[in-house]
Order: C-alpha cells, then structure tokens, then sequence
C-alpha cells in the first residue's frame, strides 16, 4: 500500500508542476489544485493512520504512543483543504477579470500564434 500511495503522490504532484508550466490560465489553477492534493496526500501519510485508535492520550504514567492516533496531520489537512478552497475561489476570480480585461486566457496576456 506504501507503493500506491507513494505512486499516486508522485502522479499528482508531476502533473500539477507539469500543468502550473503550461501558458493557460485555466490549466495553472488545476495544476496548483493537483499539487496541493499531493501535499494533503503527502502530510496525511506521515500522520501515521491508525484505525480504531484514541487521538488524545490519557494523563499519567507511561503510555505506548504507538497505540493512539496523531491528531495534528489531520488538522492541518483539513485546514489546508479550506485555504486551498478560498485560495482557488479567488484565483478563478481574478482570472475571470483578466480575461475580461485582456480578452484571453494566456497567463502573459498575449495570444501567440504557433
């Protein structure tokens, strides 16, 4: 399992850097989308995800840590899900103006002919 979670961290963070090269605007904000799942993906694993585990340990005395779960990956997981959200709602905005500035979606503002 550590293989396909390895493989899909490593899909998904190629292709988001492969997209964030691309000339589109459009293509950008899917890249920097794809490239955050990588980093979720990424800080979720190194949480170490126990099943049926308590998140919190009890006070006192010597406890095997290796039997609870860690709570901080999660947390900031989820709060990162949240920027990633705002910040990708905002990108989409800005991109919707330019193009109504500029007239295209070319991240330098330029149509090029090939």
């Amino acid at each position: 399992m550590e293989i396909v979670l390895s493989l899909a961290i490593g899909v998904l963070a190629a292709s988001g850097i492969w997209l964030i090269l691309r000339p589109r605007t459009f293509q950008v904000i899917v890249g920097l989308c794809l490239l955050s799942y990588a980093v979720n993906l990424f800080i979720f694993s190194m949480g170490r995800l126990t099943m049926a585990a308590a998140p919190v340990m009890p006070r006192g005395g010597f406890v095997d840590p290796t039997a609870y779960a860690d709570p901080v990956p999660q947390a900031l997981v989820l709060t990162a899900i949240v920027i990633s959200f705002a910040t990708t709602a905002l990108f989409l905005v800005v991109i919707i103006a330019s193009r109504g500035v500029t007239g295209t979606d070319h991240v330098d503002g330029q149509d090029r002919e090939p």
